[in-house]
């Protein structure tokens, strides 16, 4: 279920000033599954709000969030480069980087696309995180919205799951679509627009009262 006809694709460097302006003020994959919380007995989650909040500041200021960027982040985006390696030898695939993918009001940052139909998602995780996913032999569920809304952006077919540390095994599980939970996600994002943009108009309509 496609959130809009059209795919853009920015190939610029993920974190990059670029890559911020194309994401300012959207929902993006990476927290889908801050979309989809829900607050103690059902109510609004703050996680979700502040989010949205962030999101509208985006849009009324015109300035992006910036993330902070520490030592433990920087080794991360080279392990990220060692893990594409890997995943590349060992599975006879060439990932190609891209900086981000937008359809419509919505977007994702996948590591890689792979030949026509896939897309690479790594993660790099401390090792006693990544013996537990690999004993485990899955997709942790904390990155099941991310991968599937990364196949709703970009329409394809499977994301390979990849995570990393070095001197233990790789891991690497190929999710497939799963149809009905896009289509609640496609909901529950589309919900989030909606609501995003009644703030807005509150917003604005402070502002003229002021």
């Amino acid at each position: 279920m496609a959130p809009s006809p059209e795919l853009q694709i920015f190939t610029c460097d993920q974190g990059s000033e670029a890559w911020y302006a194309a994401r300012a003020g959207i929902p993006t994959a990476s927290e889908f599954d801050t979309v989809l919380a829900k607050g103690k007995g059902g109510g609004e989650s703050k996680t979700r709000r502040t989010y949205m909040l962030k999101l509208i500041g985006e849009r009324l200021t015109k300035e992006p969030m910036w993330s902070y960027a520490n030592e433990h982040m920087e080794r991360g985006k080279e392990m990220e480069a060692e893990a594409r390696s890997l995943y590349s030898l060992v599975s006879d695939l060439e990932p190609v980087q891209i900086g981000f993918m937008r359809r419509g009001d919505a977007g994702a940052s996948p590591d890689s696309l792979v030949g026509n139909d896939g897309l690479l998602e790594i993660k790099t995780k401390l090792a006693h995180l990544q013996l537990d996913v690999l004993l485990n032999d899955e997709l942790p569920s904390e990155h099941r919205a991310q991968c599937q809304g990364q196949l709703w952006i970009s329409q394809r077919e499977w994301v390979d799951f990849v995570s990393y540390w070095p001197g233990l095994p790789l891991f690497a599980k190929r999710v497939f679509r799963d149809e009905d939970y896009i289509k609640r996600l496609a909901e529950a994002v589309r919900a989030f627009n909606a609501e995003m943009e009644e703030t807005i108009a509150k917003v604005q309509q402070y502002r003229r009262a002021a």
